[in-house]
């Protein structure tokens, strides 16, 4: 290599013996080519510069470190747990945490099932070019590069169920054109890329069974060719207008053997997919966006950790929460957060990646504060439930960015007084419970901004029927919108008498 101009020897095992005496020479005729070569053994000539060693210094000890070393290739070996005949590998319920390496490469079989992996690395299986069947069942698999198996095209059976898988790379059994039986089943598959299996044109039984699969994009089964048995039961599938394909291919193709069943929507809740009429299968709503986008397996389709996600509603409740989860899918309609411990709400932008909502249910949770501008982006929502919460006041920005609100559910907390500007931007409102607070005073006003309010409920609030209140009872008279009739609880002489009916000249300031 005349023109070699840099090399890099640094930062490797040099043995500086007899036998590394001539790179030495070697490097002192090309000052400058690989700086940095150290020796590294023996012991005392650690760290020293190789080209800075005299000849005389790099010496062999004994007849077996005279003889010249070689580069000998690493002898494949059956693994020390595991049992080798016939070319099948047993490696069986070994507690096994990673995949045996440097096997033989005639092996036409290896039994890994009931092990403790978890990840299958790129080319796993590479060298086994002879392989025909390949058991990874009952692991802890929850990770496969997209090139575990590549180059296989003389594996005829793959079996992974038992499994932690949540999703299969793309690409992941291409060239498997050999593949006759996948055993998919018992795992947390959640989708499938439309062209997942486009190389499968000799599977003959393809297992899904028990997985997180709630819908399946058309297409999907087209390259099965040679298919004869498919298993998909228990598995959440959404029976909206993206699966009616499915129900005409088994229909046309009686192969589903393990009665798959619809989960959604409740109308069609435990009917076979195979029975239900083309007509029964609709999309309502945003069903529509999340189906559509299931075989492209975007991240926006996967549920939040611990939350239950059914069709376009996201149900958080019950889970302990002290703060909103992130990852929230876009196609949410219904996000359902009660029953939980979250105390603030913070301005983190959270409603702005989801066009689609129409109500937020944080009813029962220990809220006493939201934080100006949680609610931008929420423009599309219809339905608000703070019910349950320790609210004491209301500020006016509290609700900026819901302008297209309907309902807003705020009984059952600590207010105490409303202002003119706690209801600003709320035009769209027609129905406003303040029920079950600690309202004694109302501010002039108050409601003015509610164009569209046809409902209100007042009741059960201590009203301090004074001066200030004058104003209510008045407004109370001449509106039509429904109010359940509010009683003053103060001064006493007024105690249980309906606002309205309080006459004029009694709201009286001491």
């Amino acid at each position: 290599m005349p023109k070699l101009r840099t090399l890099r020897l640094h930062s490797n095992n040099l043995h500086c013996d007899c036998h590394l005496s001539w790179l030495s020479d070697w490097l002192r005729a090309r000052r400058g080519l690989a700086p940095f070569t150290q020796c590294m053994a023996p012991a005392h000539m650690r760290g020293l510069n190789v080209p800075d060693v005299q000849k005389k210094d790099f010496v062999c000890n004994g007849p077996a470190q005279t003889e010249s070393r070689t580069c000998v290739p690493q002898v494949a070996v059956c693994p020390a747990s595991c049992s080798c005949n016939n070319n099948i590998v047993d490696c069986r319920r070994k507690g096994l945490t990673e995949i045996p390496g440097n096997l033989p490469e005639g092996i036409v079989e290896i039994r890994l099932e009931q092990n403790l992996i978890k990840s299958v690395p790129a080319g796993a299986f590479s060298a086994y070019k002879k392989l025909k069947r390949i058991d990874l069942s009952k692991n802890q698999i929850s990770d496969i590069a997209a090139d575990a198996f590549n180059g296989l095209r003389s594996l005829t059976s793959l079996v992974l169920y038992g499994n932690k898988i949540t999703e299969l790379p793309k690409g992941l059994f291409d060239g498997l054109v050999s593949l006759q039986l996948l055993l998919l089943n018992a795992n947390k598959i959640n989708c499938l890329r439309v062209n997942t299996f486009q190389d499968l044109q000799n599977l003959n039984l393809l297992s899904l069974y028990d997985n997180k699969l709630q819908t399946i994009s058309k297409g999907l089964f087209a390259p099965l060719r040679s298919i004869k048995t498919l298993h998909l039961a228990q598995n959440p599938f959404m029976c909206d207008c993206h699966l009616k394909w499915l129900a005409d291919y088994l229909f046309d193709n009686p192969i589903e053997t393990s009665g798959a069943r619809c989960s959604h929507p409740r109308r069609l809740a435990n009917k076979r997919i195979s029975q239900v009429k083309g007509k029964k299968f609709r999309c309502t709503g945003q069903e529509d966006y999340r189906s559509r986008l299931s075989g492209e397996c975007f991240q926006d389709l996967v549920c939040p950790e611990k939350c239950r996600c059914e069709g376009t509603v996201v149900d958080c409740s019950n889970l302990k929460l002290t703060r909103i989860p992130p990852h929230i899918p876009e196609h949410t309609t219904d996000l359902r957060l009660n029953d939980n411990e979250i105390a603030i709400l913070e301005a983190t932008g959270t409603f702005k990646k989801l066009p689609n909502l129409k109500k937020i249910n944080l009813s029962n949770n220990k809220l006493r504060d939201i934080r100006e501008g949680v609610f931008d982006g929420a423009g599309g929502v219809l339905e608000l439930l703070l019910t349950g919460n320790k609210l004491t006041g209301l500020q006016g920005r509290m609700f900026r960015g819901l302008g297209g609100l309907k309902t807003l559910m705020l009984r059952s907390n600590q207010i105490s007084c409303i202002d003119n500007s706690t209801f600003t931007g709320l035009s769209s409102v027609r129905l406003l419970s303040l029920y079950d607070n600690r309202i004694s005073s109302i501010a002039p006003g108050a409601f003015s901004t509610l164009h569209s309010l046809s409902t209100i409920n007042l009741l059960s609030n201590p009203y301090m029927c004074d001066c200030h209140l004058a104003w209510l009872g008045q407004w109370l008279k001449k509106t039509r919108v429904v109010s359940g009739n509010p009683r003053c609880q103060k001064p006493a002489f007024l105690k249980e008498i309906p606002i309205q009916d309080v006459a004029t000249p009694d709201f009286t300031c001491d």
